[in-house]
């Protein structure tokens, strides 16, 4: 259950890491609009990079599973809707990912770009090792590999070593924090779902309540952490109930 129940934590995070772009929006749809969308220019750009890296992450431990495939794509939703043509611009997200996913001979390259790029700017490093370093604890638990490769970055990047610690140390304590409550008929009203349902409308509910309150990097810039917080509860709760559901109907499937 740990799993699912890890995702909650995904909406805080993503406040978390941002929330210092909230006074002037820097990712924001004005400030791209004149953005010429290009495979080549968003690969350059620092949120290109930024996917690169992630890529890297998510792949560090050998494949990129359902968990990180969700946070990513919510990622590709976020990023893409800010930019001009945004269909075309999560394609070509989705193509650098899955270009730098399977490369290991170009994290620090990447990560000496992305540190050039926003001219080592201290509070997007944190934000981006922030998501980092909650990518790979979205499993619950952060590998080896992905540590090593998180070190990789970090040093490419020339992060302070003690604020890196501090993310890492404090995501950690989170995950030890989460602690799940509900029975299966909770679990079954909380998505408006019935015991007859098949496993088919049970993720099309799931999906659509994650998005519902799922509080995006767009759309959290200027919200207060309450806000936040409430959303990171309900989030919990629909992931918890989500994985309650499914491991029902496994079991019952094989009865």
């Amino acid at each position: 259950m740990l799993n699912l129940i890890i995702l909650a934590v995904v909406g805080y995070v993503f406040y978390t890491i941002f929330k210092s772009y909230g006074k002037y929006e820097a990712y924001s749809q004005k400030a791209f609009k004149n953005f010429s969308v290009s495979h080549d220019s968003l690969k350059r750009s620092e949120l290109g990079l930024f996917v690169a890296l992630v890529a890297k992450v998510a792949k560090a431990d050998g494949k990129v599973d359902a968990l990180e495939a969700q946070l990513v794509g919510i990622m590709f939703d976020d990023i893409s809707a800010v930019f001009p043509e945004p269909e075309k611009t999560k394609q070509i997200l989705k193509d650098i990912f899955n270009e730098e996913k399977d490369r290991n001979d170009d994290t620090q390259d990447i990560a000496h770009q992305l540190a050039s790029v926003i001219k080592r700017d201290h509070a997007k490093l944190q934000q981006f090792m922030g998501f980092l370093i909650q990518l790979a604890f979205i499993d619950g638990e952060c590998s080896q590999d992905e540590e090593d490769i998180l070190q990789t970055i970090a040093e490419a990047l020339e992060f302070d070593p003690d604020a890196y610690h501090a993310i890492f140390d404090q995501f950690e304590q989170m995950m030890k924090n989460v602690s799940p409550k509900a029975n299966i008929e909770d679990a079954y009203t909380l998505l408006g779902l019935s015991k007859d349902d098949d496993m088919k409308t049970v993720k099309k509910a799931y999906r659509k309540l994650v998005r519902q309150y799922h509080p995006d990097i767009i759309a959290s810039q200027g919200k207060d952490e309450a806000y936040m917080q409430e959303a990171t509860r309900k989030t919990q709760e629909i992931n918890q109930a989500y994985e309650m559901i499914q491991e029902e109907k496994l079991k019952d499937s094989k009865s």
